[in-house]
């Protein structure tokens, strides 16, 4: 039995460093096999929430390493299924980050995907996205747009949150001093 633990570890440590060394080397943080987005920096955080392909190389990174694919380099040399499974993914994780962010800002009462660490979220992306498809974030009732939030249907509620990101943005940037 011991050896089965001791395997399962082994194969946790090489997951956990092709996902995470080209993170560690990025962000000069400390990313383990357990991490939550909880766990992450306000500083790297804030990295990864920014909108466009400046970041999509640092999903690229993880994902890959997750689903030994690969360094995020080969992408384009990757079939086009797995091209698409590593975007999906990425969409996918770029929403429960800024779903984070917004946490933080206490702009939000929680979201499924904090319960999960990311490799998890990665290597079982279609039972994680189904669960977080089934318990959509919510705004909090602190927000000033709260009332109108309440008058939307669900699917309306959803992109009213993701509208908020550029005002998350500038928010968290001024909360931290200009900086994250």
């Amino acid at each position: 039995m011991k050896n089965i633990l001791d395997l399962q570890t082994y194969r946790n440590r090489i997951i956990e460093e092709k996902s995470f060394s080209p993170w560690q080397k990025r962000f000069g943080e400390t990313f383990e096999f357990n991490t939550h987005l909880a766990d992450l920096s306000d500083k790297t955080l804030y990295f990864l929430a920014q909108p466009g392909e400046q970041c999509a190389m640092a999903y690229y990174e993880i994902i890959m390493g997750a689903l030994d694919l690969g360094p995020a380099i080969k992408f384009d040399y990757l079939e086009a299924t797995d091209q698409m499974q590593v975007v999906d993914i990425q969409f996918f994780l770029a929403d429960q980050i800024r779903f984070e962010l917004m946490r933080r800002l206490q702009w939000l009462t929680g979201f499924e995907a904090a319960r999960y660490p990311l490799l998890e979220m990665i290597q079982q992306f279609d039972t994680v996205k189904a669960a977080c498809a089934a318990q959509p974030p919510e705004l909090s009732a602190s927000h000033p747009g709260h009332d109108e939030y309440q008058q939307l249907v669900p699917g309306d509620q959803q992109v009213f949150i993701r509208r908020m990101l550029p005002d998350a943005l500038a928010t968290f940037t001024i909360n931290k001093g200009g900086r994250p």
